[in-house]
């Protein structure tokens, strides 16, 4: 496996960090960055002339992580030339499916060949998919194959997230990636480190992803008596109160964020399904629990593993970049700790992760997470 890395701050020129110099052939190029540094038309070009051959996949953020560096307003890089094994790269627009996202990831998994499949990472719109329908779809035909990734990020925006395999990025794309290969090595984890506090309250009435009642009350008016002050910064402020949600199908409970609100139906909307006569319960962390957090994760992924990771993908939840503030490189710093400083380490942070649970190989939704995909040849 070979990989260079190069980051571009805003108004700078792009900067080399790691084996700049040698010639790739046609690489897997991740450029995870800004929305707005996204958004300028010069960006496919200046990276299409770099990597003329390359298969390039784009994705906004709510911060860019590169080598044990979490960076804002920039661009990061990551190209990487498979020497023993392959991939295969498609894409769908959830906009043309009317934003049913369950029919979305069934179209596209059956673009991708399932001959030899070992795993397919996903780069997904994060500003209005259904992240557990998403999954829903990917899975119908190919229950066998793992899955991982995460949904874009707009910062604390919320307005728009962009993804492109191959073009300028723009809204409604989803990219998944299919690796192929006897030699490839592909291990996961994800790890959340929030505590549940408060009473526990039973959903009444939801919608998939959309969140009406608990116990038979509007459930946007008891989570804004919770924040009380900070209501009036939804839904940012929710990024810091994440609800833990149990239910029957689930062995262990998924941690949801508040998307966005709706004021005037006065509900909630989340980042996955949160169906009814599941228990609620709000959520909090410190800067410890969550760096404590991803070095569990790390942990989870080097189990087992009979090769050092060349390469470590990243996606961790905007909830936690928050928490962390000045310190957010900190939980990085805990992962790379654990995995090796000779892995080489890209990733951003995301609207919703996805990775199965530790036991087991179907995928979830999870916020607040750290999540992430190891890989060698």
């Amino acid at each position: 496996m070979k990989i260079q890395q190069l980051e571009k701050q805003k108004n700078q020129d792009w900067k080399a960090l790691h084996d700049a110099s040698q010639t790739l052939v046609k690489p897997l190029v991740l450029v995870f960055g800004n929305r707005y540094q996204l958004e300028n038309s010069d960006i496919y070009e200046e990276v299409r002339n770099m990597f003329s051959d390359g298969h390039i996949v784009f994705g906004t953020t709510a911060g860019e992580i590169i080598g044990e560096h979490v960076y804002e307003e920039s661009i990061t890089l990551t190209a990487i030339e498979f020497e023993k094994s392959t991939f295969e790269v498609r894409r769908e627009n959830i906009l043309d499916h009317h934003k049913d996202a369950l029919m979305a990831g069934k179209s596209l998994i059956e673009k991708m060949p399932k001959d030899g499949l070992k795993h397919v990472f996903v780069i997904s719109e994060g500003s209005f998919v259904n992240g557990s329908a998403l999954i829903e779809g990917l899975e119908l035909a190919y229950k066998e194959i793992t899955f991982t990734g995460g949904l874009c990020g707009d910062d604390t925006r919320f307005e728009k997230t962009l993804v492109g395999y191959n073009a300028p990025p723009k809204e409604g794309e989803i990219v998944i990636i299919g690796f192929y290969g006897e030699s490839l090595e592909i291990t996961y984890a994800q790890y959340g480190g929030w505590t549940p506090f408060g009473p526990e309250r039973i959903i009444t009435k939801s919608d998939h992803n959309i969140l009406y009642e608990l116990d038979g009350q509007p459930a946007l008016d008891l989570y804004k008596k919770y924040l009380g002050e900070k209501a009036s910064e939804l839904p940012q402020s929710a990024l810091l109160y994440p609800l833990s949600v149990k239910s029957e199908n689930r062995t262990e409970p998924i941690v949801r964020t508040v998307l966005s609100i709706d004021e005037k139906a006065n509900t909630m909307i989340l980042a996955g399904d949160v169906p009814e006569d599941s228990i609620v319960q709000l959520m909090m962390a410190n800067i410890d629990s969550i760096a404590d957090g991803a070095s569990k994760a790390a942990d989870i992924g080097m189990e087992n593993r009979s090769t050092d990771p060349e390469l470590a993908l990243l996606i961790s939840c905007i909830g936690r970049k928050l928490v962390m503030d000045q310190r957010v490189e900190e939980e990085v710093e805990e992962v790379i700790e654990s995995i090796g400083s000779k892995t080489v380490v890209s990733g951003f942070y995301s609207y919703g992760e996805l990775a199965p649970f530790r036991f087991g190989n179907t995928c979830e939704l999870h916020n607040q997470t750290m999540t992430l995909t190891l890989f060698s040849e």
